[in-house]
């Protein structure tokens, strides 16, 4: 039999679930995306696809792989989706594809990664799925996505920054305290 503690822990857990799923949301449509967006603003379609070697991505390869793992590790891992990537193909590529469809692509990836997290169960997170051979549970491929996601987004700075020669403006510093600048509508 349940004791009321048993209740309260279940409560707290799924309280803690839910908090990690939005968090995951905010981070993916509300950081990521917005910095990433103003990134190519100050890019031209060529500039998208330079590399400084042979051994190096260009930022539209990183989209592109952006793309490719966010829809297989939740739109498909975790909702179930049929898995069609190619992951070398999103490397392999280096015929120009426009800022427009990258970005589009981009996009449409979030917002359907968004709807899957928006309605997975927070008592599902440690639910282990089958996802790139890897067996791994729902708050691991969350976290993976999440992450992987921080750490190109921070190579699409960089990149920008050195093709672009500016500084990309994502914090006002006028108050004295850093004031987030990257998702203000314009």
């Amino acid at each position: 039999m349940a004791t009321m503690n048993d209740v309260k822990d279940n409560s707290a857990d799924l309280e803690l679930g839910a908090a990690f799923l939005a968090q995951s949301r905010e981070f993916l449509a509300q950081e990521y995306l917005p910095k990433i967006q103003k990134c190519l603003e100050s890019l031209s379609d060529r500039d998208l696809w330079w590399r400084p070697n042979e051994e190096s991505n260009s930022i539209g390869n990183l989209l592109l792989h952006l793309s490719g793992n966010a829809r297989q590790w939740i739109v498909s891992g975790l909702g179930g989706s049929i898995d069609r990537r190619e992951r070398q193909t999103e490397f392999d590529q280096r015929a120009p594809v426009s800022r427009e469809d990258l970005l589009s692509r981009l996009r449409e990836t979030l917002h359907e990664v968004d709807a899957v997290l928006a309605e997975f169960n927070s008592s599902r997170l440690l639910d282990h799925y089958r996802i790139q051979e890897c067996d791994v549970t729902a708050l691991a491929a969350i976290y993976h996505v999440v992450e992987h996601f921080s750490m190109h987004t921070g190579q699409i700075i960089l990149l920008t920054k050195l093709l672009a020669n500016k500084d990309l403006g994502f914090y006002d510093f006028s108050t004295g305290s850093p004031a987030y600048t990257w998702n203000e509508p314009e």
